[in-house]
C-alpha cells in the first residue's frame, strides 16, 4: 500500500499487510497529511488535526471505517460534560473531524476500495450538522474575557517595573526575563499585538513616521507575523505609534535589558529561542493575582484594551480597524467594550447637544 504526495492510496497486492487496521490507519493519516500540505496549511494546524482523530480513535475504540454518527454524538457529550470545553474548541474537534471524513470517504482518494477489499466496508461521512457544534456568530469567544480598565494596568505596569526591581536587587536569575516580559506585556498593549506578533518582533521591524518625527525611529511597527487566513501566508501589516510612552520602553529594553546586540530578536528566550507563551501567561496571571486584579483578563486583554481605550478616547474607528489589522469593521467592533464612564459621557454629550438644538430652534421661532 503505498500513499502518494497528494494523498491517493495504491494497494500493491502482491505484498501482504501486517496488521492491516493499524497500517491503512497511520496510512491515512499519512494521505491527510500530505492532502492538506498541498492546501498549504500550517504544520503545526495538520499535527493537531492528526491529534484529533487519534484522540477520536482512542474514544471509540473503533478504526474511521466502522464510525456511526452515534459515537460523534457520544464523544462530543464526553467533551462537554466531563472535559467542558469551551465552544469554540469543540467546533474545532468537530471541524477536524469532519475534514478527515470527508478525504477518507472522498473515492479520489482510494480509501473505499482499499477498506472494501481489506475490511469489507468503506468509510463514510459521520459528521454532519445536525450532530456538531456550528458556528453561527462572528464571536464565541468566552464572555469573561475582557480588556483591563487604564487603572488596572497601572497597577499592573508598576508592579512588572517593581519586580525588576526587587530581583535585580537580590542579584538572582531571573531579572533579564521578569525585564523582558515586562517590556513584552507594555508593548502587547502598546501596539494591540497578539502574542505571536510580539514574539517574533525584531530590531528591524521598527522605522521612522514622517509624519510623527516625535517617535523618533520607533514611529512604524511592522508586523511581518499577523494572523494567516486558512492556507495562506501570515498576514503582515504596519502599526503607527500613538503614545507617547512606547519609544522610550523600547529604547530603555535595547539599551539596558536585552543583552547581545548582535541579536535581531528583540524577546530572546534565556535559551537562545522565542518566548513561549505559557512563560509570559503564567507570569501575567501571578501578576494580576499579586495586584488584585480580578479573573477575566489573559494575554489577548491587552490587545482588547488597546482598542477600548483608543475607541474611548474619540480615535476614528477606521483608524483603530485598520492597526487591529481586521479586514471588517464589524470584528473591530467584538474589542469595542467601552467603559461605564465613557458611556455616561457619551450619553451626557448626546443629551446636551439635543437640548442645546431645541433651545437654538425655540429662539429662532420666537417673533421679534
Amino acid at each position: 500500500m503505498q500513499v502518494d504526495e497528494v494523498g491517493r492510496v495504491h494497494l500493491v497486492e502482491s505484498v501482504p499487510l501486517l496488521r492491516p487496521d493499524e497500517r491503512v490507519v497511520e496510512s491515512m493519516l499519512d494521505g491527510w497529511r500530505n492532502q492538506q500540505l498541498s492546501r498549504n496549511l500550517q504544520f503545526d494546524t495538520i499535527d493537531q488535526r492528526a491529534r484529533c482523530v487519534r484522540r477520536f480513535i482512542e474514544h471509540s475504540n473503533e478504526e474511521p471505517w466502522n464510525w456511526t454518527p452515534a459515537m460523534v454524538e457520544e464523544f462530543s457529550a464526553d467533551l462537554r460534560s466531563i472535559h467542558h470545553v469551551a465552544h469554540a474548541t469543540l467546533r474545532g474537534y468537530h471541524a477536524a473531524l469532519r475534514a478527515f471524513c470527508s478525504y477518507i470517504s472522498n473515492p479520489d482518494y482510494g480509501w473505499d476500495l482499499v477498506c472494501e477489499q481489506l475490511f469489507g466496508t468503506h468509510p463514510a461521512q459521520v459528521f454532519h450538522d445536525w450532530n456538531t457544534a456550528r458556528h453561527i456568530q462572528q464571536y464565541d469567544g468566552q464572555p469573561t474575557k475582557r480588556p483591563y480598565t487604564k487603572q488596572e494596568l497601572d497597577a499592573l505596569f508598576e508592579h512588572a517595573d517593581d519586580e525588576v526591581a526587587r530581583i535585580g536587587s537580590t542579584s538572582r536569575k531571573g531579572w533579564q526575563a521578569a525585564y523582558r516580559d515586562a517590556t513584552m506585556m507594555k508593548l502587547s498593549y502598546g501596539y494591540g499585538l497578539r502574542f505571536n506578533e510580539v514574539r517574533h518582533l525584531q530590531t528591524v521591524d521598527f522605522a521612522r513616521n514622517p509624519h510623527a518625527r516625535e517617535f523618533g525611529r520607533f514611529g512604524v511597527c511592522k508586523i511581518r507575523y499577523g494572523k494567516a487566513h486558512r492556507g495562506s501566508p501570515p498576514k503582515p501589516r504596519s502599526i503607527l505609534t500613538v503614545w507617547r510612552w512606547t519609544p522610550p520602553v523600547i529604547e530603555d529594553w535595547l539599551a539596558n535589558g536585552r543583552g547581545d546586540p548582535d541579536c535581531l530578536d528583540m524577546f530572546p528566550s534565556e535559551r537562545g529561542g522565542l518566548v513561549v507563551e505559557s512563560t509570559l501567561l503564567r507570569r501575567v496571571r501571578r501578576y494580576c493575582t499579586d495586584v488584585g486584579i480580578p479573573e477575566g483578563v489573559d494575554l489577548h486583554s491587552f490587545r482588547r484594551s488597546y482598542a477600548t481605550h483608543l475607541l474611548e478616547d474619540d480615535w476614528d474607528p477606521r483608524f483603530v480597524q485598520d492597526q487591529m489589522g481586521h479586514e471588517y469593521a464589524s470584528t473591530t467592533g467584538i474589542y469595542q467594550f467601552t467603559s461605564d464612564e465613557f458611556r455616561r459621557s457619551t450619553l451626557r454629550s448626546a443629551l446636551d447637544r439635543t437640548m442645546h438644538q431645541a433651545l437654538h430652534s425655540a429662539e429662532e421661532g420666537t417673533p421679534k
